[in-house]
């Protein structure tokens, strides 16, 4: 029965699985994220900025400028989850903004030529901003060491 193997024994995976596991540490496994997971990471960040925004613009209290509450969040995806992951946020973004919050509402048509500008400021400072960020977290790499020639007094 599984009560003489333990309660949770048939969840846990293979024996191969566990021992990996108990060797690795927890922190080792969470640590390590598929690109499906960075995906879903990234969709649920724009999101959930959306719906955020979406209820203040619906309520009359939203921002005079809605797409620049997404810098954040792509910052700290570049930061946290990778570069591509951050690339899709800002692009999903710049896309979710121009549909939900920008009139006519639920439609891809901007309007007004300011607006049209704040997308593509957005577009452009995400891409600053990821490459930035990126550069920052880069390690650095090895630089030989410098010898300096022999002199002759």
């Amino acid at each position: 029965m599984a009560w003489e193997k333990g309660f949770f024994s048939y969840c846990t995976g293979s024996r191969s699985a566990m021992l990996r596991q108990k060797q690795n540490g927890l922190e080792g496994r969470m640590r390590m994220m598929t690109p499906a997971m960075r995906l879903a990471v990234s969709l649920t960040v724009v999101s959930l900025v959306t719906v955020i925004l979406w209820y203040f613009r619906w309520a009359g209290a939203g921002p005079l400028h809605p797409v620049f509450f997404y810098l954040l969040p792509v910052a700290l995806l570049a930061m946290f989850v990778g570069r591509l992951p951050a690339l899709l946020c800002a692009s999903l973004a710049a896309v979710c903004s121009a549909y939900f919050l920008y009139d006519p509402v639920y439609s891809f048509q901007v309007t007004n030529r300011l607006e049209v500008g704040d997308l593509v400021c957005f577009a452009v400072l995400a891409l600053i901003g990821i490459h930035c960020t990126g550069e920052i977290l880069r390690p650095p790499a090895k630089v030989p060491a410098f010898k300096a020639p022999n002199r002759k007094p």
